[in-house]
């Protein structure tokens, strides 16, 4: 089993009086992570799934008197995949307020579904938790870094999930179903989901596009929906961990550009499924795009799990100079361009570094990246 690195951060929550939540992608270890900490503490756990109409069904109107007798003289109550179940938020707000020996940890497959019903019951009463597809240091650490190196086009191309790493031989099996399930069902019943063909090529128009600005007109017009109905979309798959978002970054330079927006996926597999594209590295035209979307979406890893508080940018001019990704963390800039190719001659632009203070700059190629993951 892969020890993931929020798992002592987790356990070191317990028993504070406040409930745990852990959100992250369906399928990311959610589930495994919380049943490997409990199996380690010696205090009875009830085990309620929201996927289960008869679970869900337990928790509808609750009260004090009815959760003590669920609960009965378990210590930990754990709530798998807790957004399936309408009343959730006041449930897990009575037994904190109201059964405080009881322990509640509480997993949640989407931010968009279960924020919405426990942000303002839960308001000081939680500590959370973003648990995404394996990292690659957890990687690292579980095998090698020889290992996870030489595994670098597998990961480039099938991605971080869990199950698709553990099962090697079945990468293309898995991912397939992977994206299926999770993205053209799950992110389909939410509420506010209502055009399912929309929201697919929406996906597939994003996953075209990484490394390149978004413009919300051009998908618009190209997918012939209003601007309210594509940024809505947008905002349901960044809220269900689908993808992230970076933003131009200016200030003060003239030429900057100002309001431009990227898009990246949290996990490579899941962007190559949605355009069915798994074809070897030697022979891939989008290289460069997979590869600035591999070590994004590895950094945000990296500085989320090390407890770095941190913004993403990126940043160009009217000119064409630009940098792939700007990380902001306790007001200090790190830019940082990403190229696949060790000979590329990277600089930093001279009008960024001029005109911001900057604290560090990376030139991370495919000889160097593990410097920066780990």
């Amino acid at each position: 089993m892969v020890n993931r690195t929020l798992a002592n951060r987790i356990s070191e929550k317990l028993f504070k009086d406040k409930a745990i939540l852990i959100f992250g992608p369906r399928q990311s270890g959610k589930t495994t992570l919380v049943k490997s900490m409990l199996s380690h503490i010696p205090k009875k756990v009830l085990y309620i799934n929201g996927d289960e109409f008869s679970d869900r069904e337990a928790f509808s109107q609750p009260n004090a008197d009815k959760l003590k007798s669920l609960i009965g003289k378990n210590e930990i109550l754990f709530i798998d995949e807790a957004q399936k179940i309408a009343e959730i938020g006041n449930a897990i707000k009575i037994i904190t307020d109201h059964i405080s020996s009881v322990q509640v940890v509480a997993t949640g497959s989407s931010s968009f579904e279960l924020a919405n019903k426990l942000n303002e019951p839960l308001t000081g009463r939680k500590y959370e938790f973003l648990i995404l597809p394996f990292a690659f240091s957890e990687m690292v650490n579980h095998t090698s870094l020889f290992e996870e190196q030489k595994n670098l086009e597998q990961r480039l191309i099938y991605g971080y999930y869990p199950e698709v790493v553990m099962k090697k031989e079945e990468s293309l099996d898995l991912i397939k179903n992977l994206t299926s399930s999770y993205l053209f069902k799950d992110i389909f019943s939410l509420e506010g989901v209502k055009n399912h063909s929309l929201l697919e090529k929406l996906i597939k128009a994003i996953a075209l596009q990484i490394g390149s600005e978004v413009s919300i007109n051009e998908l618009s017009r190209h997918l012939g929906a209003n601007h309210q109905t594509i940024e809505k979309y947008l905002t349901i798959l960044e809220q269900t961990y689908v993808i992230h978002k970076l933003s131009s970054f200016s200030n003060n330079v003239r030429n900057e550009i100002r309001k431009s927006k990227k898009y990246y996926f949290y996990d490579n597999g899941l962007r190559n499924a949605v355009i069915g594209n798994f074809t070897p590295l030697s022979l891939r035209t989008d290289l460069g795009a997979i590869w600035e979307n591999f070590i994004i979406s590895e950094r945000i890893k990296y500085n989320h799990y090390n407890c770095r508080d941190t913004k993403y940018y990126f940043w160009r001019t009217k000119q064409q100079q630009e940098i792939d990704l700007i990380e902001e963390h306790s007001g200090r800039l790190t830019a940082i361009e990403i190229k696949w190719n060790k000979n590329v001659n990277l600089k930093i632009p001279k009008t960024f570094t001029n005109n911001y203070a900057v604290d560090k700059t990376c030139l991370i190629n495919s000889e160097n990246f593990s410097e920066y993951l780990m």
